[in-house]
């Protein structure tokens, strides 16, 4: 893992995605699904209107407002854990705008957010089952999806050791025109790029052009719906099909663990059982566990061990950015010390 040591780069990771503010509601009674039309567990893109109608009717249960979007929530969680990051994306000139920006600053110390004077904050509204903590969620994309160009992170990026993005971007221009030109100032730069696949729903929407983005990786997470997606047959064919073109790929199985292969090497991870909260970005900080164990030089099964670790504190709370700086470098610690 040594390629990724680059001593002489400003940042660890740069972070680009859609920035959108987290709406974190738990609900017992599950017929709310059904009254807004929803499939549970899954994504649904919805306007401005659909989205306040069912934040209307479930606000009477309580709402946490958090900073959110899965690039965003990994790369805040780099920088808890003490990595150098930061994040680009767009927010509307707004209160909740303001509140994101102010977020990312007490995680990472810095951002590379752009404002728009014509789109409101993307929000999404996540409602999570008190059940069982599977969410089910509603995104008005709003700002986030309209940035017109990269700016100032160009060079962020080149001064970087590993970009990180994830499949929302590919969705449609002009985020999908940002996360190629990204990915391209990063190959050019010989910086690593990191590609979350993000969802079921995104490969069956954009599927030749995920794979167009794979192609250009040299890092890949997904999860055994979005493997199948992608691959078909088992979360071990998705493995090998994706391990052809990419040379570290990670296949997380939920409460099975996760499979790793890192230039032909394959491995196993565990994980470490927690009472579920809240399932809102276990992927997302399973993957900023990966990637600070990898930045650190470690083996890709104790990198995959950092990240069950991280993705079990962010499932046992509401939330999807565990913001204990103490519990996080616990869990690095716990890591380290099966080394020595």
């Amino acid at each position: 893992m040594t390629d990724l040591m680059r001593s002489n780069q400003r940042l660890d990771v740069a972070g680009l995605g859609n920035a959108l503010i987290d709406a974190l509601v738990r609900v017992d009674d599950e017929r709310i699904l059904d009254t807004l039309d929803l499939k549970r567990g899954q994504m649904h893109p919805v306007d401005h209107e659909t989205w306040q109608r069912a934040y209307d009717l479930v606000a009477p249960l309580g709402i946490e407002i958090q900073s959110g979007g899965s690039c965003a929530n990994t790369v805040a969680t780099l920088g808890l854990m003490g990595l150098q990051g930061s994040y680009c994306g767009q927010v509307g000139d707004d209160e909740y705008g303001t509140l994101y920006g102010n977020s990312l600053m007490e995680c990472c110390g810095q951002h590379e957010l752009s404002k728009s004077a014509a789109q409101p904050t993307g929000k999404c509204l996540s409602i999570i089952s008190g059940v069982d903590a599977e969410r089910t969620l509603l995104s008005d994309l709003g700002a986030a999806v309209t940035m017109s160009q990269l700016g100032d992170f160009r060079e962020v990026i080149r001064s970087s050791r590993v970009l990180h993005i994830t499949g929302y971007l590919l969705l449609g221009d002009p985020m999908r025109q940002r996360a190629f030109e990204a990915i391209h100032i990063a190959n050019d730069s010989g910086v690593k790029v990191s590609l979350d696949v993000a969802d079921p729903f995104v490969v069956g929407a954009v599927g030749s052009v995920m794979w167009d983005a794979i192609e250009l990786a040299d890092i890949v997470f997904c999860n055994e719906m979005e493997a199948m997606a992608l691959c078909g047959g088992t979360p071990k064919d998705a493995l090998s099909a994706l391990s052809e073109s990419v040379d570290t790929v990670v296949v997380k199985l939920g409460s099975r663990g996760s499979l790793i292969s890192h230039m032909g090497q394959r491995y196993t991870v565990g994980i470490h059982p927690v009472s579920p909260v809240d399932t809102t970005g276990a992927g997302d900080a399973y993957a900023a566990g990966f990637l600070y164990g990898l930045l650190a030089g470690w083996s890709p099964d104790r990198a995959g061990d950092l990240g069950s670790r991280i993705a079990a504190l962010t499932v046992g709370r509401l939330g999807a950015v565990v913001r204990d700086r103490v519990a996080l470098a616990q869990a690095i610690r716990a890591v380290t010390d099966t080394q020595e």
